[in-house]
């Protein structure tokens, strides 16, 4: 089912949001996001609707996280199969991750092909989270390894959705 809202403060025309999930922080980044577009603005969870008809749309912006050191197969999946018609529309492109600097910027460069990557007219690094509350006991010790994080903590920045959200309202 895709959840629709309409923002009347402008006409950037539709808007349709896809992303993937796997703890619900590339979900609250969407959500997030789409409250701050000027446009009707539709959001798909890739898990729940892996084929959206994107006809309708003037504008496609493709969302993830990074989970295990990769971004979800779907948005792969998603951008690799839609890579001509993605290519052709307006596009923005963000990625939650908890790395920062270079290492975010080559989590970025891997989960989105090059073509789109160059296509995009908005690009973000949203931060991310780890959620203890979300993560099953294997997740939980794997991010105290690997991460050296023993409980919740969110990193999400708000002032680069702002600014993901500015630059697609501005080239309306």
């Amino acid at each position: 089912m895709n959840e629709t809202k309409e923002n009347m403060t402008g006409g950037a025309g539709k808007i349709l949001v896809v992303y993937a999930t796997t703890h619900g922080c590339a979900e609250s980044a969407a959500q997030t996001l789409s409250s701050q577009l000027e446009g009707q603005v539709t959001l798909v969870n890739l898990k729940k609707n892996s084929n959206p008809d994107l006809g309708p749309f003037s504008t496609i912006i493709v969302g993830g996280s990074i989970h295990a050191g990769q971004v979800q197969g779907r948005v792969k999946r998603f951008c690799q199969t839609n890579l001509q018609a993605l290519s052709r529309k307006r596009l923005g492109l963000y990625l939650c991750c908890m790395e920062e600097g270079e290492k975010a910027e080559q989590q970025f460069a891997g989960a989105f092909p090059a073509e789109l990557r160059e296509h995009a007219v908005a690009r973000g690094l949203f931060g991310g989270e780890f959620d203890f509350a979300k993560m099953n006991f294997l997740q939980r010790a794997i991010v105290r390894k690997v991460a050296g994080i023993d409980r919740s903590v969110s990193k999400v920045k708000a002032e680069n959705i702002h600014r993901f959200a500015a630059a697609l309202n501005s080239r309306a």
